[in-house]
């Protein structure tokens, strides 16, 4: 086991192990500098293991942390979303609300235009009897009343208590009948009498 490269004494001989002599320290430095190189070895890689622990150990603290601050927005924005729903309800109550007044008053407008509608068909239809018969008979006032129903539509202004002040065409149509009423007193009158009116 002789190496020609070393120097003398350097090689660890098998059979001078047990001769007692001083080679046997020679044996022990030869352990002891894997050891010792085993232990670096264990020391360095401590370290390495401990740098690596506290940089997982921070990593996992951010990463905490930033759990954290997520968990906190989004209860803020369940809390800000609960109150968007709380007022989008309330505001839809109210909305329901108007929506049912609204209901309610064209209720009233559709009994009032019924209303309205019922006594001007009832008028007209007792009209047409009413003027069919003498003494009115003679006018022929049909068509002008068909004429005023579908035509007349003039209204005073809406604070308006005065009924006379409603209409623009009957006023004409009965201002016309007036005449002719008269007119005609007038020619009953001249052929009772035999005087005939200038043409």
């Amino acid at each position: 086991m002789n190496n020609l490269n070393d120097p003398q004494d350097w090689n660890i001989m098998p059979e001078r192990q047990g001769d007692g002599g001083g080679d046997s320290s020679k044996w022990n430095y030869a352990l002891l500098v894997p050891m010792l190189g085993l232990a670096a070895f264990r020391w360095i890689w401590s370290k390495q293991f401990q740098k690596e622990i506290e940089d997982l150990k921070v990593k996992v603290q951010k990463d905490l942390d930033l759990e954290r601050q997520e968990c906190c927005n989004i209860k803020m924005e369940c809390k800000a979303l609960k109150y968007k729903i709380s007022m989008f309800h309330e505001a839809l109550e109210k909305g329901k609300e108007q929506e049912q007044g609204a209901l309610n008053a064209l209720n009233e407008v559709q009994n009032l235009l019924m209303q309205r509608q019922q006594a001007f068909c009832s008028p007209f239809r007792d009209l047409m009897v009413y003027t069919a018969k003498h003494p009115l008979a003679h006018l022929k006032m049909e068509n002008d009343l068909i004429d005023i129903f579908n035509n007349d539509r003039s209204c005073a202004e809406y604070l308006n208590a005065d009924p006379r002040k409603n209409g623009g065409l009957m006023w004409l149509y009965l201002k016309y009948w007036r005449q002719q009423v008269t007119l005609q007193t007038h020619q009953r009158a001249e052929a009772i009498l035999g005087i005939q009116t200038k043409k």
